[in-house]
């Protein structure tokens, strides 16, 4: 398969030449087409939605089939009848009109190949006004045999993938064929994996997730391709992130990311709440909070999960107007044993709190200035049935 974009208004061609293998004067195989497009995004392509833009199986009576004129016989393309009976005789389709950016796939199949066990070979040239002013910059042009197939989305514990070249262009002239693997899909080859004459199929096995290539060494060249493999697997809770994006007084409005050990395409929902893609929550309230994760692939949900939200004002004001006056955390009550150690910027113990207990700015009934104080929250909680001990550190402001 052969993928083409255009870079300039007007008409675009092309010949198909069958040519000449071993020894033999004329050719053995006869060459037909179809293109796809345009397709702007290569989404249409994929999903098998994109349109026929041209095609032709025409019976050859040049060596010659394409877009546009016969460059032996002088005709031009006509639009391609599906008759045995009332074909037109002609295997050339009608010039393609293109805009800028359009983009097009040519799938090329030899109709016939003598069953002979002979390579077969051809040669495409692009023609027409849209590539004439500059053959090597008027389209971006790139040959995709495709015969690992397209990407593979899967979920961990999938049955093995596997991957064959048995459907390449190559056929049986294979000298040799070599496989590798790009972990990360970042364009650096991680590691070699299987390579002789006989590596005509690998397996892929969960959760092995990469870009895997192969190189098909034949009597004429190299034939390659590539193929993305992903597995996805149940999601992962790494953290939840309080955002500093709210810094109101109110310690029930409390913005909170969350985080996910993984790669996926995922889904939230915390309280009971319906699930949103997106992983920022605004006004969660103090305490102890649920989150469920889905991945959308289908791979998987989280059970219920909890997370701590520490609900606490920003600021504070203790100048005895009635607002504001005092400090501590919300949701404390959802907490097995917490206590509150409040401390200044040397690290200085200035005060302890409770579930019932407020901070008024003060040590031993002296006002502390304006400044930024430390809090240290430490509470008890469960992991794997077991309770531990937990803590968490973060910092507010006296304003006077």
């Amino acid at each position: 398969m052969v993928r083409f974009s255009c870079r300039n208004w007007g008409q675009v061609g092309f010949d198909i030449e069958a040519l000449p293998v071993g020894g033999s004067a004329t050719p053995t195989a006869e060459w037909d087409f179809i293109v796809f497009g345009p397709d702007p995004d290569c989404t249409a392509i994929s999903n098998g939605t994109a349109p026929v833009a041209a095609c032709n199986y025409e019976v050859n009576n040049t060596n010659f089939t394409g877009i546009g004129v016969n460059p032996v016989s002088g005709q031009e393309g006509g639009v391609f009848v599906d008759d045995v009976t009332e074909g037109n005789n002609n295997t050339y389709a009608p010039w393609l009109d293109v805009l800028p950016g359009e983009m097009y796939y040519i799938l090329i199949n030899n109709y016939n190949t003598n069953f002979d066990e002979e390579a077969e070979h051809f040669m495409l040239t692009f023609t027409g006004s849209s590539v004439d002013a500059d053959q090597n910059s008027a389209l971006d042009c790139t040959l995709r045999d495709e015969f690992l197939g397209l990407d593979i989305v899967a979920c961990e514990g999938d049955p093995d993938i596997p991957l064959s070249t048995l459907n390449s262009p190559a056929g049986p002239d294979i000298l040799n064929v070599a496989w590798s693997v790009d972990f990360d899909d970042d364009g650096t080859i991680d590691a070699p994996l299987e390579s002789s004459p006989s590596a005509t199929e690998i397996v892929v096995a969960s959760p092995n997730s990469g870009r895997y290539f192969v190189d098909i060494t034949t009597s004429f060249g190299h034939v390659t391709d590539d193929i993305l493999i992903t597995f996805y697997g149940i999601p992962v809770l790494e953290r939840v992130e309080l955002l500093n994006s709210n810094l109101t007084l109110n310690p029930d409005r409390n913005n909170i990311e969350i985080f996910v050990d993984g790669v996926g395409d995922y889904e939230y929902a915390i309280n009971g709440g319906g699930f949103q893609d997106d992983p920022v929550f605004n006004d969660v309230p103090p305490g102890i909070n649920m989150v469920i994760i889905n991945d959308k692939n289908g791979c998987g949900s989280t059970d219920a999960l909890e997370f701590l939200v520490v609900g606490y004002p920003k600021f504070f004001t203790p100048n005895s107007d009635g607002t504001n006056d005092t400090w501590n955390i919300r949701g404390m009550e959802t907490l097995v044993d917490p206590s509150v150690f409040i401390f200044d910027r040397y690290g200085k113990l200035l005060a302890q709190l409770g579930i019932n207990t407020n901070w008024d700015g003060t040590l031993d009934g002296t006002p502390l200035p304006s400044s930024d104080y430390w809090f240290r929250l430490e509470y008890g909680g469960q992991e794997e049935g077991v309770l531990v001990a937990k803590s968490t550190r973060t910092h507010f402001t006296l304003k006077r």
